[in-house]
């Protein structure tokens, strides 16, 4: 099967995005209604859902691809890259970290979470304390 031009690419990721965006959106607002504003604003309950639901969606997937073909790259740019990685990128995250693992490489693979979780967090303090200085 051809691979997708850049534009037809594109145009399937932004469509999975969109529809992962407003799918993690859903559930946030789905758990607000569920247990009310306050108690949803005291803990993350949308991410963790999201985060475990993509982990485990993006399991389903690569299995299923893996299993019965991967039905084109257009599936995969739709799905994996778009729909899950608008939905949670921790899917990815998570993905990435089986790779390494099955490649037999525990030390990369402990590196890269380690450094991911690091890095991201000193980044989001980092934004932070810039954007507070520059008030």
């Amino acid at each position: 099967m051809p691979q997708p031009s850049f534009l037809a690419a594109s145009l399937y990721v932004a469509l999975g995005g969109g529809t992962g965006a407003w799918l993690r959106f859903l559930v946030g607002r789905a758990w607000t209604a569920l247990i009310g504003p306050v108690r949803a604003s005291e803990f993350p309950y949308g991410t963790l859902t999201v985060n475990v639901l993509g982990s485990l969606f993006m399991g389903l997937l690569v299995g299923w691809l893996a299993r019965f073909g991967s039905h084109g790259e257009g599936t995969r740019l739709v799905l994996a890259i778009g729909l899950l990685g608008g939905f949670t990128t921790f899917s990815s995250f998570s993905l990435d970290i089986v790779t390494l693992t099955e490649r037999g490489q525990l030390g990369m693979a402990a590196f890269y979470a380690g450094i991911s979780v690091i890095a991201g967090i000193s980044s989001l303090f980092l934004g932070l304390a810039i954007m507070r200085h520059a008030a």
